[in-house]
């Protein structure tokens, strides 16, 4: 079996898959590697003989992690690496190594999925947007907070929004002028995020021509679901880590 880890701001999203033909066959989300390691050691996943992850915490976090998973299942661990070309794409960044990993990942990830010009969104704690040409070049992109970080902003910024976030989702349910204070933040916020993806999607024809792939992943997905032409992909940062760490 293959461990594969996606280590995030907030949570490491992770999958266990069959080394040969690659069926997954147990996923999830943790908020630690103590929460991780007890998950699969209740779990009826067999033995774990690799495992290769993609992070973008602190270089201290990450060895932690290795160190902890290698001892866990006395394996080697492959951790991801800037490069300044991978998978048929040219990083695009002055300097290659100042990519961060996941999205370079997602980026190979998509070119993989379909070689030509691809727009890539990654909503999780904060938005990523990267543009891949025909050619694989990728010609750099853009980060804006997230909806987590908009919200979490207006609430430690703004004295008299407050409210409790399991009110949340209910408010979310449609994006009529809101009449409450959860239902006008969460309603904001979301409508932000959604115009942010459509002014990207109309601007990217400026630089990929009129046909181009568009694809999303990460936690807030779900929220431009519905936009057009939007292809949403869970795993394209795994899809990527697996040709980084073959």
């Amino acid at each position: 079996m293959i461990l594969e880890l996606d280590c995030g701001n907030s949570l490491i999203k992770w999958r266990v898959l069959q080394a040969a033909g690659g069926d997954v066959v147990a996923q999830g989300t943790s908020v630690s590697i103590a929460e991780l390691l007890d998950v699969l050691a209740g779990s009826s996943v067999s033995s774990i003989t690799r495992a290769r992850l993609v992070s973008v915490r602190s270089d201290v976090e990450t060895a932690e992690l290795c160190s902890r998973l290698s001892g866990a299942f006395q394996i080697d661990v492959q951790q991801a690496a800037p490069s300044p070309q991978l998978g048929g794409v040219a990083n695009g960044y002055f300097d290659y190594s100042r990519l961060g990993l996941d999205r370079w990942l997602a980026i190979v990830g998509a070119f993989q999925m379909k070689p030509g010009p691809a727009l890539v969104f990654d909503l999780g704690t904060a938005i990523t947007v990267d543009l891949v040409d025909g050619n694989g070049a990728h010609l750099g992109g853009y980060i804006c907070p997230g909806a987590s970080l908009l919200r979490q902003q207006l609430h430690s910024h703004t004295r008299r929004i407050s409210y409790a976030m399991e009110d949340a989702a209910t408010a979310r349910s449609t994006y009529a002028p809101g009449r409450s204070t959860v239902e006008a933040v969460e309603r904001g916020c979301h409508l932000m995020l959604r115009s942010f993806v459509s002014a990207q999607i109309q601007q990217a024809s400026t630089y990929l021509g009129a046909d181009f792939a568009i694809y999303s992943t990460g936690g807030d997905a779900a929220l431009i679901a519905d936009i057009a032409r939007v292809q949403y992909v869970p795993d394209l940062v795994f899809r990527g880590l697996a040709i980084a760490c073959p």
